[in-house]
């Protein structure tokens, strides 16, 4: 773990098609070698997107929110307890937003990710400038992305690896106390379990 120096910058300034140019003439190599079907790549691209997305990283954490047993012990041992829902295969850290300290996950040397949790890694978590800026200035980065932290708050990197992997468990958000399990689920993003937005307070119901 460093403590508040990583760096991100626009994260959009990589050109999305340029990784989708990669990724369809991987496919078609692929595909003309007769390593893989076409109907093979769909599938899986599909159960990352819509089926593991960041749907079973977002259950972890709503259990989290609603069971404070759990909680503990997905806080003492990440992987041990994701394995309790089901979602194994990771070693796992994960690390506790509360008022006052806020978390954010980088991987300097590549692009380490808990796909499993999280789905597909986002194509600027992956570019040097997130990879650099995100450690040396933390604070500019998270502005970037539209949390604007208080100077007192103490902001935390953890570098992920190829040994482990770390989810942020972000705070959950006032005005949920009666929203059921799956309700919270549905608003955890991806975004939020990297540590580069919040989960944002439902809106009132209009009248």
């Amino acid at each position: 773990m460093s403590d508040a120096h990583h760096e991100h910058g626009h994260h959009h300034r990589e050109p999305e098609s340029v990784l989708s140019l990669r990724v369809r003439a991987l496919e078609s190599l692929l595909v003309e070698k007769k390593l893989v079907a076409s109907e093979a790549v769909d599938r899986i691209v599909g159960a990352y997107e819509q089926d593991i997305g960041p749907h079973n990283g977002a259950k972890v954490v709503a259990r989290a929110w609603v069971d404070p047993a759990y909680k503990q012990r997905l806080l003492a041992d990440g992987t041990e307890a994701i394995e309790e829902l089901g979602f194994g295969g990771v070693d796992l850290k994960v690390v506790e937003n509360r008022p006052g300290v806020h978390n954010m996950v980088v991987c300097t040397l590549c692009s380490c990710y808990p796909h499993a949790l999280i789905g597909l890694p986002p194509v600027w978590y992956k570019s040097f400038e997130y990879r650099s800026r995100a450690v040396r200035e933390p604070r500019v980065v998270l502005r970037e992305f539209g949390v604007d932290l208080p100077e007192s708050a103490e902001i935390r990197i953890w570098d992920s690896s190829a040994e482990l992997r770390y989810l942020v468990l972000p705070e959950r958000p006032a005005g949920t106390e009666g929203m059921s399990e799956a309700q919270l689920a549905e608003m955890v993003t991806r975004d939020a379990m990297i540590g580069v937005a919040l989960v944002r307070s439902p809106a009132p119901a209009a009248r």
